[in-house]
C-alpha cells in the first residue's frame, strides 16, 4: 500500500511535534564520550538509546549511514533495526546517505532506501545531484511511487560546497539556484507541502538572493555545534522558514547516554526553533 506522500506526513509531524530533526551519528568520539566501545555492541546501544529516548517527541531522525556502514554487514543490520524501530514509534526517518549516480546504479541506490520492500526503507533520502539533476530521475520516480521523499544537496554548509554550488551557469543562474528551481517544479501544486526538499545550511547567512520557496521542506544542518542558532533561522530562510527542518546532532547527542538529559536537550532546541519560526 502506498504511503501518504512524504511532504504531507512531514507537515503533520512538524505541526504536531515541532520541526526538529535529530541526527543519529554514532562516530567513534561520541561513542567514547558515552562510555561505549567503538564496536557493534556500542553502536547498537547508542542507536537504541537515542530512539527509545526521543522517538515519541521529535518529528524526524536522520541516521548517518556511513557511521553504520563502517562496521560492515553487522553495522548495516543495526541500521536496519534503528530505522524500523524509529518508524514503528511514529518518527519519520531521513536516511543521510547522500547517494548520487546514473542509470541502473542510481536506480539500485533508490531501491535500497525508497522501496517499501527494502529492510532499509526510509521516509526520505538525501541525494547528491552533481552528476546532473536528471540523473536523480530513478530516485524521484520511486519516491513518488512509494510516497517517500528526497532531500537534494543545494546549498550546503561546508565551505568547499560553494566551489560547485555558487558556480554560475551560462544562463546566469548559479548551480544551487538551478537545483532549487528543479525542486520547485517537482513540488508544483503539492499540498500541504511537496515531498522533494533541499539541503540548505543554517550557517550560510543571508540567502535572499536564492528563491527558497520551493513548496517543499528545507533540511537545515548547522544548528548547535556548527555555530548556527534557532534565532538565526528567520534571517537565513526568510519567507520559507515555516518549511525548515533544523537538524541538530552533537548539540543533543552529547547529553547522552542519560535518556532524560537527551530528552531535555531535544526539548530545549525544539522550543527555541518553534519560537523562532513562529515569531
Amino acid at each position: 500500500m502506498k504511503l501518504t506522500p512524504f511532504g504531507a506526513r512531514l507537515r503533520e509531524a512538524m505541526d504536531s511535534r515541532g520541526p526538529l530533526c535529530v541526527g543519529i551519528d554514532p562516530h567513534a568520539a561520541l561513542l567514547a564520550q558515552w562510555g561505549l566501545q567503538d564496536d557493534i555492541a556500542g553502536l547498537e546501544r547508542f542507536s537504541r538509546t537515542v530512539v527509545e529516548a526521543l522517538a515519541e517527541s521529535v518529528a524526524v531522525f536522520k541516521p548517518q549511514a556511513a557511521f553504520f556502514e563502517r562496521f560492515g554487514s553487522r553495522g548495516v543490520a543495526v541500521l536496519e533495526r534503528t530505522v524500523a524501530d524509529a518508524r514503528a514509534a511514529g518518527t519519520l526517518v531521513v536516511m543521510d546517505a547522500k547517494r548520487g549516480d546514473i542509470g541502473s546504479t542510481m536506480a539500485a541506490y533508490a531501491s535500497a532506501f525508497l522501496d517499501p520492500a527494502s529492510p532499509l526503507f526510509s521516509d526520505a533520502l538525501t541525494v547528491s545531484p552533481y552528476l546532473g539533476y536528471g540523473a536523480l530521475k530513478p530516485a524521484v520516480d520511486l519516491a513518488r511511487e512509494s510516497g517517500a521523499g528526497l532531500f537534494v544537496l543545494a546549498l550546503t554548509s561546508n565551505p568547499e560546497g560553494a566551489e560547485v554550488q555558487r558556480a554560475v551557469r551560462e544562463d546566469g543562474r548559479t548551480v544551487g539556484a538551478t537545483m532549487l528551481a528543479h525542486l520547485a517544479a517537482e513540488n508544483a501544486d503539492a499540498a500541504p507541502m511537496g515531498s522533494f526538499g533541499a539541503v540548505v545550511g543554517a550557517t550560510l547567512g543571508d540567502l535572499s538572493s536564492f528563491d527558497l520557496d520551493i513548496n517543499g521542506p528545507l533540511l537545515a544542518p548547522g544548528i548547535g555545534a556548527q555555530g548556527a542558532t534557532a534565532a538565526d533561522l528567520p534571517a537565513v530562510f526568510g519567507k520559507a522558514v515555516r518549511n525548515v527542518v533544523p537538524n541538530v546532532s552533537r548539540g543533543v547527542l552529547k547529553h547522552g547516554p542519560d535518556a532524560r538529559a537527551l530528552r531535555d536537550a531535544a526539548r530545549r532546541f525544539a522550543d527555541e526553533v518553534s519560537e523562532a519560526v513562529s515569531a
